[in-house]
């Protein structure tokens, strides 16, 4: 499982092995500055929009890897049936990252806390 980590000037977010192998991806660190919004989506699966390149995608069931669209990359790591955390962020590799987390709205929250 995902797991987001506030720091006081940098949101972490750590994949496991396995997320990272099947949706060719790593652990990612932006600064809280460059956070411009954050929401808790009530199915991450539905939620990932665009292409997949590169990835993992298995119908219904969980999405892992880059999804590109008109809007830019997002980093995607979901499970079907699960709330999703959407961060969007400001000048960084990633346009949003879209991640499966326990406890989504209290992560939301704390993340909305400590952001500019």
């Amino acid at each position: 499982m995902t797991a987001i980590t506030l720091l006081p000037d940098t949101l972490t977010v750590a994949f496991t092995r396995a997320e990272k192998v099947a949706g060719l991806i790593r652990d990612q660190h932006v600064p809280l500055s460059a956070v411009r919004s954050v929401e808790v989506v009530p199915d991450g699966l539905a939620a990932a929009r665009g292409l997949r390149a590169p990835g993992l995608a298995l119908p219904g069931s969980r999405k892992i890897g880059t999804w590109r669209s008109r809007s830019g990359k997002t980093l995607v790591s979901v499970r079907s049936g699960r709330p999703a955390l959407r961060v969007r962020l400001d000048g960084q590799r990633y346009a949003e990252l879209l991640v499966d987390v326990d406890r989504p709205a209290e992560v939301a929250a704390a993340l909305a806390r400590v952001t500019p």
